[in-house]
C-alpha cells in the first residue's frame, strides 16, 4: 500500500489537474509548480499526471454524454450531428500534425521559465483584448459553427503546445476572436478536448508503459477520482460563470501567475524545465 503522505500528494495534484485543465489558466504550469513543491516530479510523477489527465477527460465525456451519444447514433441521419463530428475532426488535425512533427523540439527548447511566464502573461493580455474589443458573434452555439470556424480554433489550439499557453485558454479566446459566443467557444473547447487529450494520453501511456505498476493503483485511484470530480465541477462552474461574467478575471490571474513563475525560477524554488 502507498503511504498516506504520497496519497495526500495524489489528492492535491488531482484537485489541481481537475480544476485547471478546462479553465484558461494552463494545467501544465500549475502541475509543474505543485509537483515541484510537493517533491512529486520524478518519472512516477509524470506517469501519475497521465492518469489524472485521463480522469479529467472522462469528466467532460460524462457531462456531455447525452450529446455525444446522440451524435454517435444519429451521425448518418442528422446534419447537426455530422457537422459537430466534422468540426471536431477538422479542429483536432492542426495540433495533431504539428505535435507529431515538433513535440520533441518544443519540450527540449521551450520548457523554461521565460517561455512559460511569457505565455501566461501574453495570454492574459490577449484575454483582456478579446473581452474589450467589439464582439461580432456569428455563431451563438456550437451547432452554428462551420468547418472554417473549427479549423481556426484548431490552429489556436496548436499554439497551446507552447508551455504555459493553456489548451483551453487558446481555444476559448481563439473562438472569441473568430466570432464565437462565449458559450459556443467554451463548449467547443470542451468537445475538442476529448479527441485531443485522449490522443495525448494514449501516446504518453505508450511512451511510459514500462513505468506503470500495479503497486501504484491506489495512488492512481485517489488522484483519478479527485481529478474527475474537480474537473466535473470546474466544467459546470465555468459554464455558469460565463453566463454572467467575462473572462477578465482569468486574465489577471494569468498575469499574476506569470510573475510567480519568474519569481519562483529566480529564487530557485521550481525547475520549470522539468515539464
Amino acid at each position: 500500500m502507498t503511504d498516506l503522505h504520497v496519497l495526500l500528494d495524489a489528492l492535491i495534484l488531482g484537485v489541481v489537474e481537475g480544476l485547471t485543465e478546462f479553465l484558461p489558466v494552463s494545467s501544465t504550469g500549475h502541475l509543474i509548480l505543485a509537483g515541484q513543491l510537493l517533491g512529486f516530479n520524478d518519472e512516477k510523477g509524470k506517469v501519475f499526471e497521465i492518469a489524472i489527465q485521463f480522469a479529467a477527460i472522462l469528466a467532460v465525456v460524462w457531462e456531455y454524454r447525452q450529446r455525444l451519444w446522440h451524435t454517435l447514433v444519429s451521425i448518418k441521419s442528422e446534419t447537426v450531428s455530422q457537422r459537430l463530428a466534422i468540426n471536431m475532426i477538422v479542429a483536432f488535425l492542426p495540433a495533431a500534425i504539428l505535435g507529431f512533427l515538433f513535440l520533441k523540439q518544443i519540450k527540449a527548447y521551450l520548457f523554461n521559465p521565460t517561455v512559460v511566464a511569457s505565455a501566461f502573461i501574453i495570454g492574459g493580455f490577449l484575454i483582456l483584448w478579446a473581452e474589450r474589443r467589439e464582439h461580432r458573434v456569428h455563431a451563438e452555439t456550437i451547432d452554428d459553427m462551420t468547418w472554417r470556424d473549427a479549423l481556426k480554433v484548431g490552429f489556436a489550439q496548436a499554439v497551446a503546445m507552447i508551455p504555459g499557453t493553456s489548451r483551453s485558454g487558446a481555444t476559448i479566446i481563439g473562438g472569441l476572436f473568430f466570432g464565437l459566443s462565449r458559450r459556443a467557444a467554451t463548449e467547443f473547447s470542451f468537445f475538442l478536448a476529448i479527441p485531443t487529450m485522449f490522443a495525448a494520453t494514449f501516446y504518453d501511456v505508450y511512451k511510459h508503459r514500462d513505468l506503470f505498476s500495479a503497486s501504484d493503483l491506489d495512488l492512481f485511484a485517489v488522484g483519478g477520482v479527485v481529478s474527475f470530480i474537480s474537473a466535473f465541477l470546474a466544467v459546470r462552474g465555468l459554464l455558469r460563470f460565463i453566463s454572467r461574467h467575462d473572462f477578465s478575471v482569468f486574465a489577471y490571474y494569468r498575469i499574476a501567475f506569470g510573475i510567480l513563475v519568474l519569481l519562483s525560477a529566480q529564487m530557485g524554488w521550481v525547475d520549470w524545465s522539468n515539464g
